[in-house]
């Protein structure tokens, strides 16, 4: 198992720089060619997403991206360090809900995590008050190869 890790200030001009490295990456790992746009777009997105929640919660830890390649798949995690609430249920949304720019800056993460759904099948979001992470993966070569 292989793993490439990269962390970068929470800029937007790094997030190219991150997709540039996923999908080399993602080639090298034996990701098909067909699928490397929506690695890099996915990567994007989830890049966007944790440097957006740094700048909004004043976080200045790096962003974490951890690229391995296993037997028969390529995972990508994207790791943030901006609290969240922890509530328990699904809360009141008229009882002390977003206003404002929060609600904007909510809507945007929504967007971006539909994004990511519609490009990755294999997705999983979680986060806590310590930050949070989205794990993606694809099949490579290998896999293709032992069905």
């Amino acid at each position: 198992m292989a793993t490439v890790e990269l962390r970068f200030s929470a800029l937007p001009e790094h997030v190219r720089t991150a997709r540039l490295v996923a999908a080399a990456v993602a080639r090298r790992a034996g990701v098909d060619e067909a699928v490397l746009d929506e690695v890099r777009l996915a990567v994007g997105e989830a890049c966007s997403r944790a440097v957006g929640l740094h700048v909004s919660h004043g976080v200045t830890a790096p962003v974490r991206v951890a690229l391995t390649e296993e037997e028969k798949r390529f995972s990508i995690e994207v790791g943030d360090e901006a609290p969240r609430a922890v509530t328990a249920g699904d809360g009141d949304a008229t009882a002390g809900g977003p206003s404002g720019e929060d609600a904007a800056a909510e809507a945007d993460d929504e967007m971006g995590l539909a994004v990511i759904s519609g490009l990755v099948d294999d997705v999983e979001v979680t986060s806590d008050e310590t930050g949070g992470v989205i794990r993606m993966s694809w099949p490579t070569a290998n896999a293709s190869d032992a069905l």
